[in-house]
C-alpha cells in the first residue's frame, strides 16, 4: 500500500532473538564492528503487511549466525481510516518514514517498507539477510553505552552515552523501547478475521538528542503501562547523521542477559 507525501509533511549491536532484558538491570556497549538497524514501517490495517510482520520476527534466521542486527518495527497510523485502528501505530513513525524517504528521493510512504541503516530496501524478501551482513562489514562510525534498571515504583530507567568516532560530525541519539510476543484478532479493515503476531514493536520513541561536541548523555524515567509486559520489552539506542539520517551505530539489551 502506498500514499503520496509532500516535501512539507509534518507527521510528527545485538542478536535479535536473544532474551530481553529490561527486567533487570542490564549494561551494553557497542562494539567496532556496526550494527544493522533495520526499520519496517507497517500496519494492522494493511493486508500485505503480515509477511513483512513475519519477516521481522524470523529476523534472526534471515541475518543468519554471527550477525549483529537491531530490529525496529514501527506502526504507522495513516491506513486507520479504511476500517482498522492500530493499536501500535503512532503519528511520529509516519513522519519519521516520510523524513527517510525524502532522504532517500522517494516521493511515497507506502507499508510495508523497510530501511537498513537509512537506506531504503527493495526486494527485502530476498535481500534484507545480504544487507544486514553489508551493514557489519563496515567499522563503526560511534560509540553507544546503555545501562537499564527497574526503579522502584517500576519505572524503567535508561542511562545513555554516545559519541561519534569523526570530529565535528552532526549527530542524534535516538532511544526506543520495543515489545515481542504481541499478537492481535483484527476484527475490521483488510485482515478482518486474521490473528497478527508481532515482535520488536516500538512502544516509546525518544529523540533526535543532538550531540554536543560529539557526544550526548541522556537518563529518562519510563512509566511502563499495565499493558506491557517487562519480561518482552528491549530498549535500543542508535546514533544518526542529522544530515543524510545514515545510522552510524545501534546496540541493544537483546544481547543482555538480565540480572
Amino acid at each position: 500500500m502506498r500514499i503520496k507525501f509532500s516535501i512539507c509533511v509534518a507527521f510528527a549491536a545485538a542478536a535479535a532473538n536473544a532474551a530481553p532484558a529490561v527486567a533487570g538491570t542490564c549494561e551494553v556497549k557497542s562494539g567496532a564492528k556496526a550494527a544493522a538497524l533495520v526499520e519496517l514501517y507497517t500496519s494492522e490495517g494493511c493486508s500485505s503487511c503480515p509477511p513483512a510482520d513475519q519477516q521481522m520476527r524470523q529476523i534472526g534466521a534471515a541475518a543468519g549466525p554471527g550477525a549483529l542486527v537491531v530490529p525496529l518495527s514501527l506502526h504507522v497510523d495513516y491506513w486507520d481510516y479504511i476500517g482498522w485502528k492500530d493499536p501500535f501505530a503512532q503519528a511520529g513513525f509516519a513522519a519519521r518514514q516520510a523524513r527517510l524517504a525524502q532522504r532517500n528521493g522517494q516521493g511515497v510512504v507506502y507499508t510495508p517498507q523497510f530501511f537498513v541503516d537509512g537506506a531504503e530496501l527493495g526486494g527485502w524478501r530476498t535481500r534484507l539477510g545480504m544487507e544486514i551482513h553489508r551493514a557489519n562489514a563496515r567499522p563503526a562510525r560511534a560509540d553507544i553505552e546503555l545501562r537499564t534498571a527497574i526503579a522502584a515504583g517500576g519505572k524503567l530507567v535508561v542511562d545513555a552515552q554516545a559519541a561519534t568516532r569523526s570530529p565535528g560530525a552532526s549527530a542524534n541519539l535516538y532511544l526506543a523501547v520495543t515489545e515481542s510476543g504481541l499478537s492481535t484478532k483484527v476484527a475490521r479493515g483488510e485482515n478482518a478475521g486474521a490473528t497478527l503476531d508481532h515482535d520488536h514493536v516500538v512502544r516509546e520513541w525518544i529523540g533526535p538528542l543532538p550531540l554536543q561536541d560529539g557526544s550526548a548523555r541522556t537518563r529518562r524515567e519510563i512509566a511502563l503501562p499495565a499493558a506491557w509486559d517487562p519480561a518482552h520489552l528491549v530498549v535500543i539506542g542508535f546514533v544518526e547523521d542529522a544530515k543524510t539520517a545514515t545510522v552510524l551505530q545501534a546496540v541493544s539489551t537483546g544481547s543482555c542477559t538480565a540480572s
